[in-house]
């Protein structure tokens, strides 16, 4: 099963990486529909997926946020086919175990992104932090770290993209967010850009291809 918003996402973040790129990469939108459409375990998903990245290494920049975008799709759609209590089960817990190396903080934005629809609520990028990832709370100090460049710049949100863009590229190699604090910026400063601001942003992308990539994963997500 594939939830729609899923499909609306990855098609859009292909058409997004094409623009910049010179594979054309919207030839995939086929093969990655099939993946997450599988009626499979999840294990034989992620296997189809890396296969399309493995058969495709234009795209590989985009394997972890797929990878993302299949989980997010699996709680949403697959697991609806399966027990209410399985993501409590010993089988769920082993197969996150196996995982636990794969996708990106992503994944927390679009589970808040799905919590905001579910609530009626826009997003905003302090809601995020101290509402969804309750990085103030004091047994939540992973999150705390992990998001301490945002913490420290959330300035950035009344900033110009090129600010932004100077910030993350200061961000050591090291940081779990110095790929995607660009793009997460930038789409708490403007949820629904015009195609002007988009043209801007891309403008002082750091990697063109992946950041508008993950930018239109977030717009058609909402």
């Amino acid at each position: 099963m594939i939830d729609p918003k899923i499909q609306t996402a990855f098609e859009a973040a292909l058409e997004a990486f094409s623009k910049y790129s010179s594979f054309d990469a919207t030839l995939l939108n086929n093969s990655f529909g099939e993946v997450f459409a599988l009626d499979e375990d999840f294990l034989t998903k992620v296997d189809a997926l890396d296969e399309v990245f493995d058969n495709n290494p234009a795209v590989e920049s985009l394997r972890e946020v797929f990878f993302d975008l299949l989980l997010v799709n699996f709680f949403s759609a697959d697991v609806k086919k399966l027990e209410e209590d399985y993501l409590d089960t010993p089988e769920w817990e082993d197969i996150e175990e196996q995982t636990l190396d794969r996708g990106t903080e992503l994944l927390n934005l679009l589970l808040y992104l799905n919590e905001c629809e579910d609530e009626d609520i826009e997003p905003e990028l302090e809601d995020y932090l101290k509402e969804f990832l309750l990085v103030d709370e004091d047994e939540f100090q992973d999150e705390y770290r992990i998001y301490e460049p945002v913490i420290a710049n959330q300035i950035l949100i009344e900033s110009p993209v090129s600010e932004v863009s100077k910030v993350a590229q200061s961000l050591p190699q090291d940081s779990e967010l110095k790929e995607l604090f660009y793009p997460m910026i930038c789409f708490f400063q403007t949820i629904d850009p015009t195609d002007e601001m988009k043209a801007e942003i891309a403008a002082n992308a750091l990697d063109k291809e992946f950041d508008m990539a993950v930018l239109d994963i977030l717009i058609n997500f909402q």
